[in-house]
């Protein structure tokens, strides 16, 4: 049996994750959210819990087990907050004047409470889980300083060797498929020096169809920019905007540019709920909504004899530069701050998502949903003879959970605000099955299979 501890575990994704690999037991789950760990304990009865500020917790209070795995807090690292990150650790401390609050300061300090579990403990393994922002953790002038520096005290502690990835979880589909949302994350994965290292070619290199070869397991391949090179990575996927692509692994066809296979957010979304057509509604959606509404319009429908074949599409009201696209596609990232996604649809045909808030648009509910927030953010649209007799419906929580790879029998405890937000601070289960699923391959020498893989193949 492998043991693994759960530190910052929310509602439970990554236990989730790695309870599907099998002879691996949680033992113990930590987080200072009340109704996360409500949520846990009601989901894995068999886990001990703690509802706990893990800052203030001696190490000596959990019992030891093979494998860490840790989410310190990531939303004071990231820019997806729509501000700078201030730097006031670096500058003042607690007293900055630079405007950055306590709390702020305290929520990047989370990141050592690792270093301080695994000076105890001497885990075999450590999984750590953050946002590709907090790589550049460190003052203004010197992004990234504080960041290495911690890398390395969590290093002295095994001795362990790491290694820093950079995987979106609709392309974690090792031993599974992946998930219909999109959510590109950073993870340091540490292991003792002297033991095997993890196959990380085996387990990170997501499916695709190059034209000349058919299925192959692709490559990933960094771009050169100011931020990243394939000597220093970082960042996330994006053929147009991103900094790493995925590519064909034979020479023949000169390492061609391969999309990764992906869910679509129309697998998450159940369109048997109601939803008013736009026309009808009481209140009219506010012309933001409505412009990423018309532009998902335009891109999504076809002529037919009489009126119009629309695609279901998502709709994203948050920023980011994306506003539709296609249900066909995985949802956008989901976030802690609520959900920013719609869905567009018209009767008797296909679907579409619309995003709630900022420069999103609308995308095809065929592709994975944009990142999910903890604030409702997407809208639902089939055949129409007009926009106006289209449907328009911010997604559900459930359709949230399910798009995020939670099962539909995973119980939420709270009121919907909760609800959104445990959603959106959660780590994806098919990525927290991967991953430990890796990590265990490692330790024990032999091949892990679980019934994911089957599901997946």
């Amino acid at each position: 049996m492998i043991t693994m501890t759960d530190l910052f575990c929310g509602a439970g994704g990554s236990t989730t994750g790695a309870l599907k690999i099998p002879g691996v037991h949680v033992v113990m789950a930590a987080n200072h959210s009340r109704h996360a760990i409500d949520t846990h304990q009601y989901n894995h009865p068999d886990t001990d819990h703690d509802c706990a500020d893990i800052s203030q917790i001696v190490p000596t209070k959990y019992p030891r087990t093979d494998i860490l795995w840790a989410s310190p807090e990531c939303t004071n690292h990231t820019r997806a907050k729509g501000k700078k990150r201030g730097h006031g650790e670096f500058s003042g401390g607690l007293f900055a004047t630079d405007g950055t609050d306590e709390a702020t300061i305290r929520s990047r300090a989370t990141m050592h409470d690792v270093a301080r579990f695994a000076e105890h403990h001497r885990y075999r393994a450590i999984i750590v889980e953050n946002v590709p922002d907090a790589r550049w953790w460190g003052p203004e002038e010197a992004p990234g300083f504080a960041f290495d520096t911690w890398v390395r005290s969590v290093a002295l502690w095994g001795p362990y060797e790491y290694r820093i990835i950079y995987l979106d979880s609709a392309h974690a589909q090792a031993a599974g498929p992946g998930a219909r949302s999109r959510r590109p994350r950073m993870y340091v994965v540490f292991w003792r020096k002297g033991e095997r290292a993890p196959d990380f070619g085996k387990w990170l290199r997501p499916y695709g169809t190059c034209l000349r070869h058919g299925r192959v397991q692709l490559l990933q391949s960094w771009k050169r920019t100011k931020m990243c090179s394939p000597e220093r990575p970082w960042g996330v996927y994006g053929i147009k905007t991103g900094q790493y692509v995925y590519r064909c692994p034979r020479v023949e066809c000169r390492h061609q540019i391969v999309e990764p296979q992906v869910r679509a957010a129309a697998e998450a979304i159940d369109f048997t709920l109601p939803a008013e057509m736009i026309g009808e509604r009481r209140t009219p959606l506010v012309p933001n909504t409505m412009r990423k509404i018309r532009d998902g319009w335009e891109r999504y429908r076809r002529a037919a004899q009489s009126g119009h074949v629309i695609e279901p599409y998502m709709i994203e009201l948050h920023g980011g530069g994306s506003t539709h696209r296609p249900a066909s596609q995985p949802m956008s990232t989901l976030t802690a701050g609520g959900i920013n996604h719609g869905i567009v649809y018209a009767d008797r045909a296909p679907y579409e998502l619309l995003p709630y808030y900022g420069t999103s648009k609308t995308q095809p509910v065929t592709v994975p949903m944009p990142t999910l927030t903890t604030r409702d953010r997407h809208g639902l649209v089939g055949y129409a003879e007009s926009l106006e007799q289209c449907r328009y419906r911010m997604i559900r929580s459930s359709e949230a959970a399910r798009a995020m790879e939670f099962p539909d029998s995973y119980v939420f405890l709270g009121d919907r605000d909760q609800t959104i937000e445990m959603i959106g601070n959660a780590v994806t289960p098919n990525v927290g099955r991967d991953l430990v699923g890796m990590v265990v391959e490692a330790l024990t020498g032999e091949e892990v299979t679980c019934p994911d893989i089957a599901m997946a193949a």
